[in-house]
């Protein structure tokens, strides 16, 4: 195993803490490890045939994204809670909806043009070179949802917001686990983003909105599938 792990981290130009971070992580997503598993530190060391030490770091990590929580000896599964991802859901929508309804509602209210501006700028780079597959993608996702509620002036609004997103990050990867959803989420960020620079923003209200809606649809059906993979008795 200690070969396998320091190949992928050379090959991939990654330490070797990043690439146990992936592997746990992907394993975690899919459900292969229950819950009730615990993981420690030696097992772990073992298991990979590494020091502890990118071990550590790894864990860390996950328990950071909210995948992993620290037990008194080693490290267990979170269970997601679907009520709760509801919940977040429904205030993450009526936070990034009302930075547009308040420019909607007030004409004194301006998008910042030149943010907006760069931001379509960098989503165009992605869509000329789509990056793979990935979790972690959904952090440049989150970007996108802060830059385009920061242009509409309600810091507060913002605050609130980002305080939603490192609550539900953890399942959010889920999003971007599925074929295309990478690209469809560029397609549709740089149609909002295009229909409040042109200042339609009934459309963008729209758009938002059913953006919004898709991906909670995609991480429910993904969440759900891991609670029962994870749930399954270990055979």
């Amino acid at each position: 195993m200690s070969t396998r792990v320091a190949t992928l981290a050379d090959a991939a130009g990654r330490p070797l803490r990043d690439v146990v971070y992936t592997t746990l992580r992907d394993e975690l997503m899919n459900g292969d490890i229950k819950f009730g598993e615990r993981l420690t530190e030696p097992k772990l060391s073992a298991r990979f045939g590494i020091s502890r030490t990118p071990i550590r770091e790894a864990l860390t990590v996950l328990c950071s994204d909210g995948l992993l929580r620290r037990e008194e000896y080693g490290f267990s599964p979170v269970r997601p809670s679907i009520p709760l991802i509801r919940d977040l859901y429904e205030l993450r929508i009526t936070l990034e909806l009302g930075g547009i309804q308040r420019a909607i509602g007030n004409p004194e209210v301006r998008h910042d043009r030149a943010l907006l501006a760069a931001e379509r700028a960098s989503w165009l780079e992605l869509q000329a070179d789509p990056p793979e597959q990935e979790p972690g993608f959904v952090v440049r996702d989150e970007e996108f949802h802060v830059t385009l509620l920061t242009a509409a002036g309600n810091a507060e609004l913002v605050r609130a917001l980002k305080s939603v997103n490192s609550r539900i990050r953890h399942v959010r990867m889920y999003d971007f686990m599925v074929n295309n959803r990478i690209e469809t989420t560029i397609v549709e960020h740089l149609a909002i983003l295009d229909a409040v620079l042109t200042e339609d923003l009934p459309l963008a209200y729209r758009l938002l909105h059913t953006h919004i809606g898709e991906s909670l649809d995609v991480v429910l059906e993904r969440v759900t599938r891991a609670i029962t993979a994870m749930s399954l008795a270990t055979e």
